[in-house]
């Protein structure tokens, strides 16, 4: 896919991304669920010809009902600046030797405190740790500086705000009010918002985090 230089809307892409770099005009996705040293087939892979000028770009990807919006800027990339144990899947399958980076894409990763049953005690508070990481590059990477959760407890209908603390560039936690075991049938579902220094952003939401026991 083509992008026009003078676009400047924010472009959206719909493919399952677990790892994106960038290399001399193409941004390469690979649709494995890890990237590996040996690469994805070849069916795996889609690029995408970038403007030389950089524009924001939103990719949206859903993984058995987990929705992640990522909003970043891309451009061309002049210097090579993936690490020698974290290759670009050019050099890994050996289709393509430009210079190439890992995007600075937001991935959260979380701690739900869960019991041994995969379930959290209703009826009380319950602190969730949040931790914001990237891909490895050469040069300095970006930090989480901002975090917002919100919890729902009907499937999505209504939206309630949870509060966060920062415990570090990276690590953050909120803490959920749990209703009544049957007022959240369907179990406690979230929507975390992230924003780093470079003002990369990601929302994940999450229908089904937990359950109530």
């Amino acid at each position: 896919m083509t992008t026009p230089e003078s676009a400047e809307k924010t472009h959206t892409m719909n493919t399952v991304v677990s790892s994106v770099r960038r290399r001399g005009a193409t941004l390469v996705l690979c649709a494995a669920a890890t990237l590996t040293l040996v690469g994805c087939k070849s069916g795996d892979l889609v690029s995408y010809e970038l403007p030389a000028k950089s524009a924001r770009y939103t990719f949206e990807t859903k993984n058995d009902d987990v929705k992640t919006v990522w909003e970043s800027a891309f451009a061309q990339v002049a210097e090579a600046d993936a690490p020698q144990q974290s290759p670009c899947t050019g050099d890994v399958v050996g289709t393509d030797r430009a210079a190439c980076r890992p995007e600075p894409l937001t991935f959260l990763r979380y701690d739900f405190g869960l019991a041994l049953d995969n379930t959290v005690k209703a009826g009380d508070r319950h602190e969730i740790v949040v931790t914001g990481y990237y891909q490895p590059r050469l040069t300095e990477l970006p930090r989480v500086t901002a975090l917002k959760v919100e919890a729902t407890f009907d499937g999505g209908g209504i939206w309630r705000p949870a509060p966060t603390r920062g415990m570090g560039k990276k690590t953050f936690t909120t803490t959920i009010q749990n209703p009544r075991r049957d007022q959240a049938v369907q179990g406690v579902g979230l929507r975390i918002s992230a924003t780093d220094s470079q003002g990369n952003t990601v929302r994940q939401t999450i229908p089904t985090a937990y359950t109530l026991s």
